[in-house]
């Protein structure tokens, strides 16, 4: 009878025990992070793919994602074996146009020359350029030749201004008379167009370079009674001539010194006029 009424009491005991222990194991698995890592099976988990995910919801998320994409318009990339006419399909089904003639550009406030475009968008075609992108290149190639032209006035323009101020000094008061002969020449020789449009490396024009000037005005001086130097009506002298003819004129008992001549008056202003061009 003792041993009937012990019995169950024992087995109740390991009852408690066991519940304890599942209810101990359960806290410790629930409250015991999980590693998304281990749950990928090994072959798989050195993938670089999966490196970006760290727990289940997230990798769901992106799976869904992807699936929803399946189907939908894509363009394959071609590799390295790829022809011309693939890449150009890739090319047309991003947007590009079916033939050079159909880029069109919205450029109202610059200036096209009709011939540069139209060599311009047989390259962009051959290229796979998108209409926006041709039209970028357009507006940054316009925009560079436009500084450029702006970077060449501004430094002929100081060119021409450094030359002048050294000729003034060298030249003296034959500046205007000297400058004004060389010109004549060059233009004559040389052109005006070729003299204008040259640029040489300094930044200045063949026109305005000191060197051509001083070439030219040396040269002048030397062939001042030619048609070239005295130019239309105008009669230009050398210092020599000047200072010949008014040692003419004021030679003695000319009319200069008699005042009493009816060339005196006359002799004295031509005089006084030749003086002032010879000083300038």
């Amino acid at each position: 009878m003792e041993n009937q009424t012990t019995a169950p009491q024992e087995q109740s005991e390991q009852s408690t025990e066991v519940v304890q222990n599942n209810t101990a194991a359960t806290e410790v698995v629930e409250n015991q992070e999980t590693n998304f890592k281990d749950l990928i099976p090994e072959d798989f988990r050195e993938e670089k793919s999966l490196s970006n995910f760290n727990n289940m919801e997230d990798f769901v998320k992106s799976y869904l994602h992807a699936q929803k994409l399946v189907g939908s318009d894509k363009i394959p990339i071609p590799n390295k074996h790829a022809t011309d006419e693939d890449w150009n399909e890739v090319f047309k089904r991003l947007g590009a146009p079916e033939n050079p003639e159909d880029y069109k550009y919205n450029l109202k406030d610059q200036e096209l020359d009709n011939q540069q475009v139209s060599e311009f968008n047989k390259a962009a075609h051959k290229l796979g350029l998108l209409p926006k992108q041709a039209e970028g290149l357009i507006k940054f190639y316009n925009e560079m030749n436009a500084n450029m032209a702006t970077s060449q006035e501004d430094a002929a323009a100081q060119a021409q201004l450094t030359t002048e101020t050294e000729l003034k000094k060298e030249f003296g008061p034959q500046f205007n008379k000297r400058l004004d002969q060389a010109k004549k020449l060059a233009v004559n020789s040389l052109g005006s167009e070729f003299l204008e449009n040259t640029i040489l490396r300094d930044g200045s024009r063949l026109g305005d370079n000191i060197k051509v000037i001083k070439a030219f005005s040396e040269l002048a001086e030397k062939l001042s009674e030619d048609e070239i130097i005295k130019g239309d009506g105008s009669d230009y002298m050398t210092a020599k001539d000047i200072e010949k003819e008014i040692n003419e004129l004021t030679q003695e008992g000319s009319a200069y010194w008699n005042k009493t001549h009816p060339n005196h008056q006359k002799a004295v202003q031509e005089v006084l006029k030749l003086r002032e061009l010879l000083n300038g």
